[in-house]
């Protein structure tokens, strides 16, 4: 094997030429891709993806980032939509055609029929000045200045930057709709992404007689009796009209004996931490182990409107339920 053919070297140069690509599509990031949006933003249908061959692959992948995001979309295989499919397409769609060329043959078979039926029709080329271009009411420009092939031939660099150039779209669109973690959740509901992102607080925390809890005022040695008894690693602290007042974990505990404070004669008001980090039952268990990611913790309280305690959630209980 010669060094020019070694393995490593092509899988480099392959890289470099397709990180350019990418690269060379920020400059090209301007008022076309706002119009792109605009017109999928102002449609009262769906986003029709159609495309042939490595470019259909792309397109389909785009549809399905595009329908997970908030944005309704599927993909139309061109050669089928002109043998029965194009009754899918309705008026109210956007049709969004991907072709490198930007003269695939099965695309612009389409144009008449798109534009008679007055379907809105972006673009996305490496071909500015192609029939597919001029046809679209705006063209995404996706060219690129090789393709990875060595022989500039098979679609490699043109692939990618469609692709990046579709998760572009998708998020801008996310982004302007408000789309919430909440809304992806519920167009992701199965498996772990779907208990990851359906699962609340309210339904993994411990409430009730499984919540630890001691109030102002009590010696540190019962508030350690409490936390054996619950097996959570920590207590609540409640001040006398049962609002948080404080917590006191395994962790504290540690800093408590790093200090030199006797245990057996402390109050948990010297050695708490005041209040802590708290969530709401309501909110996405995923949120609440960002906020444990966030500050570093294991454990946060569950406190309701009037900043009552209401619950204690470990981070245990989001690995157990595989949110972690």
């Amino acid at each position: 094997m010669t060094s020019t053919s070694h393995p490593i070297q092509s899988a480099q140069r392959t890289i470099r030429l397709e990180i350019e690509a990418i690269e060379a599509l920020l400059g090209r990031i301007g008022d076309d891709f706002v119009k792109a949006c605009e017109l999928i933003l102002r449609g009262q249908g769906r986003v029709v993806v159609v495309g042939m061959g490595k470019s259909g692959h792309i397109g389909n992948k785009i549809a399905a980032t595009l329908a997970s995001t908030g944005t309704p979309s599927f993909f139309v295989h061109p050669a089928e939509a002109s043998h029965g499919d194009m009754g899918m397409i309705t008026r109210d769609d956007v049709v969004l055609a991907l072709s490198n060329s930007g003269a695939t043959a099965e695309i612009v078979t389409l144009l008449p029929l798109i534009k008679r039926l007055g379907i809105t029709l972006i673009s996305m080329t490496g071909n500015p000045d192609s029939p597919l271009a001029k046809a679209a009411e705006v063209n995404l420009d996706a060219r690129v200045a090789q393709e990875a092939c060595p022989l500039n031939l098979a679609p490699t660099s043109s692939t990618t930057a469609s692709l990046v150039l579709g998760d572009a779209l998708a998020i801008a669109l996310l982004e302007a709709r408000g789309f919430t973690a909440e809304d992806f959740a519920f167009s992701h509901p199965g498996g772990a992404l779907g208990r990851r992102l359906l699962l609340k607080v309210e339904h993994i925390m411990h409430a009730g007689s499984q919540l630890p809890q001691v109030k102002r005022g009590t010696p540190l040695k019962d508030a350690l009796l409490e936390m054996t008894r619950k097996g959570l690693g920590m207590t609540v602290v409640l001040e006398d009209d049962g609002r948080l007042a404080g917590v006191f974990t395994d962790g504290d505990l540690r800093r408590t004996l790093d200090r030199g404070i006797d245990v057996r004669n402390a109050s948990i008001d010297e050695v708490m931490t005041r209040h802590g980090k708290t969530a709401r039952a309501d909110m996405l268990a995923a949120e609440a182990l960002k906020i444990m990611d966030d500050h570093k913790i294991n454990a946060l309280v569950v406190i309701d409107s009037e900043d009552r305690p209401i619950g204690a959630l470990h981070i245990h209980d989001l690995t157990r339920a595989g949110v972690l």
